[in-house]
């Protein structure tokens, strides 16, 4: 009982922060795609019900995205040209990824814009298309920065011929980095299939693939952040 309470006070925790809630919503948004894919030809009704449940927690997530790039400018600033990174490659690979974001979020916002109607916006198509191709740069960045960092923790941690000598937590975050490599290779696969069609495997995934590419990627998201509070209790 004791223990069921702590993790519904964790829970309780995570869903209150902005980004805890999101990987929720996203969990749930990705399940939702995943039954419906599971069931497009078993049971269309039922399908439909939950592809409709997918799209509605999907365009509740893209309205909150709308005010993302007020904190990602806010970080890029103080990022600047990335002073305090370990090597040179991280450096650029951090301020292009910040370069890439801070054009995403417009364009982002344009897409939604127009698929509510609000403005009018022509080729709204091409729109679209520009803004896969920035959700695969960011996401491609990402985990270039993210591999590369994991490398180079390796490299100092090969140097020290004694594990026991290294710091738990210092090893735990570590290994957790291999976790976000895993997590953002699944978003990659992902980010890819939203291009058109004859780009890489754009658009060649089924709904039932996405949705557990998608699923699998918010739970390891999720698996995440209760980790990394333990790590940091």
């Amino acid at each position: 009982m004791c223990s069921t309470s702590k993790f519904v006070s964790e829970f309780c925790d995570i869903i209150d922060s902005y980004g805890g809630r999101d990987k929720v919503m996203k969990a749930l948004c990705y399940s939702a795609k995943l039954v419906a894919g599971y069931h497009a030809k078993r049971n269309p009704d039922l399908a439909k019900r939950y592809a409709t449940a997918s799209s509605k927690i999907s365009g509740a997530r893209a309205t909150l995205r709308l005010i993302d790039d007020i904190p990602m400018i806010q970080y890029a600033l103080e990022y600047g040209l990335g002073e305090n990174e370990p090597d040179r490659v991280m450096a650029v690979l951090g301020v292009t990824a910040n370069i890439v974001d801070l054009l995403y979020y417009p364009i982002e916002k344009v897409c939604w814009l127009a698929e509510h109607k609000i403005v009018d916006v022509k080729n709204a198509d091409r729109w679209d298309n520009v803004n896969s191709i920035f959700w695969v740069l960011s996401v491609y960045l990402n985990l270039m920065r993210t591999m590369r960092n994991f490398s180079l923790n390796q490299e100092k941690l090969s140097c020290n011929p004694k594990l026991s000598d290294i710091d738990a937590t210092t090893l735990a975050k570590h290994r957790l980095e291999l976790v976000s490599i895993a997590r953002i290779s699944l978003d990659f696969v992902h980010a890819v299939s939203t291009l058109p069609g004859g780009y890489l495997w754009g658009g060649k995934l089924s709904t039932f693939q996405v949705g557990a590419i998608g699923t699998l990627s918010a739970g390891l998201g999720i698996y995440q952040i209760f980790a990394k509070r333990r790590l940091n209790k």
